[in-house]
């Protein structure tokens, strides 16, 4: 945004929030928000959208999530039509298909996959497209519910649970909240020598096996310039959601060897980035 003409604390002020990994309280978040009446608010993932969306339909809103037209947030990502604009960061069922394929390429005996996610996001769209994935891979989907608080206690109890089952790899959400545990979550996924696919970089560069996902900075630097835009008196409801067509392989070689498994080189062949 300073690359636009906005400098914090000179033309600028950046209040800034956090649900602490609480989702139950972003309802009660997102009206505290809105009670401040700002020029313009940015927040990523869907609980904290929905929750700001029904506090108010008149202050403009920038996230990035996953589909906002399947969540109901929009009616279309070319005219957004409310208030609410960004960039979403689904790929559709495809995504959650590559996800999957990666991890049986890395584990050719993968039968079994576990889904760590919270309650909410399993049984939103989602949840939905990641089961219809499964199921034409032809693999099971266990889903490993970390209700609606992400700590260290909730992944500490999750893993707890993936060690009595049957459990040959799993998939992280593409929830931010995950980003407040990076080392809790990436040590346990190693301590347990569970092969683990995650989506954000950040998560495989704090010591996880792999990623794919989209350039979040990229992203983030594009939610900016959507801002500028509507600092200077652009309606939300006419900037078209950007929808990210560049995905990003990751792999963690030290990570690899922790757990004992040797990545095939047609995957690190395939890799954008491995981390040593």
């Amino acid at each position: 945004m300073s690359r636009r003409g906005f400098v914090d604390e000179e033309n600028l002020i950046v209040d800034l929030y956090s649900g602490r990994g609480e989702t139950g309280r972003y309802a009660e978040l997102a009206r505290a928000v809105v009670e401040t009446n700002p020029d313009a608010i940015f927040t990523s993932g869907y609980p904290m959208v929905a929750g700001l969306k029904a506090a108010t339909t008149t202050i403009p809103i920038v996230v990035t999530i996953d589909d906002p037209v399947a969540e109901g947030l929009v009616s279309s990502l070319a005219r957004p039509g409310t208030n609410v604009t960004g960039v979403t960061v689904d790929a559709g069922l495809e995504l959650y298909g590559k996800r999957l394929s990666l991890l049986v390429e890395v584990r050719p005996t993968l039968s079994a996959v576990a889904y760590l996610s919270s309650r909410g996001n399993w049984n939103r769209p989602t949840g939905d497209a990641l089961r219809q994935a499964a199921q034409q891979a032809r693999i099971a989907l266990s889903h490993v519910d970390l209700g609606n608080t992400f700590s260290e206690e909730t992944h500490s109890a999750a893993f707890n649970w993936m060690q009595n089952a049957r459990i040959d790899a799993l998939l992280v959400s593409d929830e931010a909240d995950h980003n407040g545990n990076v080392k809790t979550l990436t040590n346990l996924a190693a301590s347990a020598r569970i092969p683990t696919m995650y989506p954000f970089r950040d998560l495989v560069v704090g010591g996880g096996l792999m990623a794919y996902c989209i350039d979040l900075l990229y992203t983030f630097r594009y939610a900016g310039g959507q801002i500028a835009e509507i600092l200077r008196g652009e309606n939300p409801a006419e900037i078209p959601f950007y929808q990210p067509t560049k995905f990003q392989l990751i792999v963690n070689t030290k990570a690899a060897q922790q757990i004992g498994l040797e990545i095939p080189p047609s995957v690190l062949a395939r890799a954008d980035e491995v981390i040593e």
